[in-house]
């Protein structure tokens, strides 16, 4: 019998769950900390939520290491930065159903002008007035994997009419060369991509400009697929709005133009923040480490991640 494989975990819930895989011994790590004694051995890297840049730094300490599992589905930080041989498996489908939630919710907040009406509160003012409704709207969502197809089917109740834009076209997915022609059709454009070479400024000035006026950018996905100075450019001229809860950069730097930028709702990257994030994202990362503890690849592995 093979001994089990040794996984190093940034969370206490994350070695609860994952011991409960056959083949695994989780062990716990802290990332601001030196790396306990079993890394020597350790085969898998659970990488931290929401890990930056500094975090790769890790995998130089772990000699045998042969997989980095992610908490999240954005794998930008690491794709490029490992070892060769060393794979990289991603989150996918952990936190589809929270960010589509957002998503929903600031699609509301906006059209029934909740943030207007909040800043009223704050002066004590009765700003009594008509509002819009998502009710009606057509919603184009670009990017058709799991938060995309979950942002679509929790749309459906709200009487809109929704089309799903991926990278080629297949049956019920437009391709991203029918966008150019898709944008002016639509009122509200939702972004749920992966930060990818191809994806980083994605939405630049001729993107927006296709945006008819007075339609709404939801940004969902990550702050460098929108180009930030032709964003703020089209929020001060008032042609279109936008919500956000990602930026470039990020955090937000006090005095950037973002923060005062008319028609703006800006959240702090919390679409995924909820109470049973970590859970949903270790029941994945589960499944993906009982598929490399078997001498299988993981279901999420994600291609050309040296």
């Amino acid at each position: 019998m093979s001994s089990p494989v040794t996984v190093l975990v940034p969370h206490t819930v994350g070695a609860e769950i994952l011991s409960g895989v056959d083949g695994l011994d989780p062990v716990v790590y802290d990332p601001e900390k030196p790396l306990p004694d079993e890394a020597a051995h350790a085969r898998v890297l659970v990488a931290p939520f929401l890990a930056g840049s500094d975090a790769v730094g890790i995998v130089e300490q772990v000699p045998d290491l042969e997989l980095v599992q992610l908490l999240t589905a954005g794998a930008e930080t690491w794709i490029g930065q490992l070892p060769e041989g060393v794979g990289l498996s991603d989150g996918r489908g952990a936190h589809g159903g929270a960010t589509a939630e957002w998503v929903v919710s600031v699609l509301l907040a906006v059209y029934r002008h909740l943030d207007r009406f909040v800043r009223a509160q704050d002066r004590g003012e009765w700003d009594h007035h008509q509002t819009e409704e998502l009710a009606g709207k057509k919603i184009l969502i670009v990017g058709a994997g799991d938060v995309g197809q979950k942002t679509r089917a929790r749309l459906e109740p709200f009487e809109v009419e929704t089309a799903l834009v991926g990278r080629t076209a297949r049956d019920g997915v437009h391709g991203w060369d029918e966008l150019p022609a898709l944008l002016p059709q639509y009122d509200a454009t939702v972004l749920i991509v992966p930060l990818t070479g191809e994806t980083r400024g994605m939405v630049d000035a001729g993107f927006l400009a296709a945006m008819p006026d007075g339609s709404l950018l939801v940004n969902g996905a990550r702050g460098p697929v929108v180009d930030t100075d032709a964003l703020v450019a089209e929020l001060t001229s008032g042609r279109i709005r936008a919500a956000v809860d990602v930026t470039d950069p990020e955090p937000l730097p006090a005095g950037h133009p973002l923060w005062s930028a008319p028609g703006l709702l800006l959240t702090p990257h919390v679409g995924g923040s909820v109470p049973l994030a970590m859970r949903r994202a270790y029941g994945v990362a589960a499944e993906q480490l009982a598929a490399f503890a078997a001498g299988d690849a993981p279901p999420n592995l994600v291609t050309g991640a040296y």
